[in-house]
């Protein structure tokens, strides 16, 4: 197995502190684990599986990624609670990505290699999942990733929980079609996700007949966006497609609100504005505009309701949950159904449990199964605008949507060549 300087640096500076992560399910040792109120538990080693959790808790992601880790934790104490997976209770060690791939990569290694886990649910952006890729693949682990993304990938040590292309960008562009906008403005963070998305539309938009009049690009943590809403202005777009993620979109909505603008003056489809980012950027900002996901707060349904509450119920009334946030409470209970399915921990033995197309969980969104051949899921896509009550509404929807990561299924794609942005 390799090590890098940073594995074998931790390795001789905490000896035998990772004792919990080496437990993983072989050892029956006595071992203590620290829990978030900062006390430790006492267990056998035999009656626990550990697993990684890897989000941004710092930094300019953090606006996103924080609640994603609370679903996950949810998922895993309803999941103990309930007996647990294999007769064993699920611990978990948690890493902070810190909105930096580089640390992504860094904090992937250690869990796998230092401390162990069995799996790792993590990651938001396309960069951080990018830069944990050839890590995953390397040590034969496995990851749960719970975003829509761009695409243009499959990768065998990757499940992703989060829509493809096909079931979030493409019919969100084909309702504006639909419904009369004809005039696009492009308008992103500068990495992997927004630019391959964008080419992803303006590829889509010109086969039916649009016009893309502008595309722009911020910095990570790029504050100021006077300039490109003097393009906006000038290019009097009828819809500004909106890709930028974590704190960005706090400063452009409160800079157009500053100008007065509203969803009349410049309607924005946005695909990475969840009920979270909705709470921080402030409803008001935001309210008429429409966003692209396969699941709200909102969406009907005795499962969600439960969801809801077991949601608020864990980490406070005033909480919210979101698309990411249940796309990383399902990958849990997926994860469950696979060790379940393979009657071992084993990464081999998930693998091929996943590979029989069997694995399903009854979701807050509706069941959804991995597909065996590209471990996506099936998916609704659900179009919703930001109501007075700062929640999403859906406003169109469509049944599941088979994944279809590469677009092989559509003429234009096909026709446009299209490859992932690096």
């Amino acid at each position: 197995m390799k090590q890098n300087f940073f594995s074998k640096l931790v390795s001789m500076t905490l000896a035998g502190a990772l004792a919990l992560g080496l437990a993983g399910c072989s050892s029956d040792t006595k071992t203590s684990e620290t829990t978030d109120n900062g006390g430790t538990t006492t267990a056998t080693a035999t009656e626990s599986v550990t697993v990684g959790l890897l989000h941004s808790l710092t930094g300019s992601m953090s606006i996103s990624e924080k609640s994603v880790s609370d679903a996950e934790k949810l998922a895993i104490k309803e999941i103990n609670e309930a007996g647990g997976v294999l007769g064993k209770q699920i611990k978990y060690i948690e890493e902070d990505g810190a909105s930096d791939p580089t640390t992504f990569a860094t904090k992937a290694e250690k869990l796998i290699d230092q401390d162990k886990v069995s799996t790792v649910f993590g990651c938001w952006t396309s960069s951080s999942r990018k830069a944990v890729k050839d890590v995953f693949e390397d040590y034969q682990s496995l990851l749960w990733y719970p975003v829509q993304y761009e695409g243009m990938e499959q990768s065998p040590n990757i499940v992703y929980t989060g829509a493809a292309p096909n079931q979030q960008i493409v019919p969100a562009v084909e309702y504006l079609l639909d419904n009369g906008y004809k005039k696009f403005f492009l308008m992103g963070s500068d990495y992997v996700f927004p630019r391959t998305a964008n080419m992803i539309i303006s590829a889509q938009v010109k086969a039916a007949g649009g016009e893309i009049v502008g595309e722009e690009y911020a910095n990570m943590d790029q504050t100021d966006f006077a300039s490109i809403i003097s393009k906006i202005e000038a290019a009097k777009p009828d819809v500004i497609l909106n890709t930028l993620n974590g704190t960005g979109n706090v400063s452009f909505f409160k800079q157009m609100s500053e100008k007065n603008y509203t969803s009349e003056d410049y309607m924005t489809m946005s695909f990475s504005i969840a009920e979270e980012e909705v709470k921080a950027i402030g409803k008001e900002k935001l309210l008429g505009h429409m966003v692209s996901w396969n699941y709200y707060q909102t969406t009907e349904g005795a499962t969600n309701e439960a969801f809801v509450a077991a949601y608020k119920a864990a980490w406070g009334d005033d909480k919210v949950t979101s698309d990411p946030a249940e796309a990383a409470y399902d990958a849990v209970y997926l994860w469950k159904a696979a060790v379940e399915k393979a009657n071992s921990f084993e990464v081999d033995a998930i693998l091929e449990a996943i590979k029989t197309g069997t694995i399903s969980f009854d979701a807050p969104e509706g069941k959804v199964t991995i597909n065996g051949t590209n471990q996506h899921l099936a998916k609704p896509v659900r179009i919703g605008e930001v109501k007075e009550d700062g929640l999403i509404y859906e406003i169109h929807s469509t049944p599941p949507v088979d994944p279809d990561p590469y677009l092989t299924t559509y003429d234009w794609a096909v026709a446009a060549g299209l490859e992932p942005y690096e």
